[in-house]
């Protein structure tokens, strides 16, 4: 993603960002499951949304967590499994752009 996609709320609603920044240090801290098994679900999510760009910055944040390259794809063939085949499709746009062909 080029911009922070929730610029226009932190320049309208300060409040509101700050609110969802709040949300989202909470959501992805150490708890019971690890930062990069966090990030990997809600990249999960986001590929059964069709949230393209979702998934590139969460598989990208993973991959920072130490997300290996088959711990996404075997994430994404869950997600496939329960969400239908357009989960494979959305993330293949994501992955083209984290992977790019060598």
């Amino acid at each position: 993603m080029p911009h922070d996609p929730l610029h226009s709320i932190e320049r309208l609603d300060p409040e509101l960002r700050d609110n969802v920044r709040l949300t989202q240090d909470m959501t992805f801290s150490k708890g019971a499951l690890s930062r990069k098994h966090k990030l990997l679900t809600a990249m999960a999510l986001d590929a059964s949304l069709g949230a393209v760009d979702g998934v590139f910055s969460l598989a990208r944040q993973a991959q920072q967590a130490g997300a290996t390259r088959p711990e996404i794809m075997e994430t994404l063939r869950i997600a496939r499994y329960i969400c239908g085949v357009h989960t494979v499709f959305v993330a293949a746009q994501a992955l083209d752009r984290l992977f790019p062909e060598e």
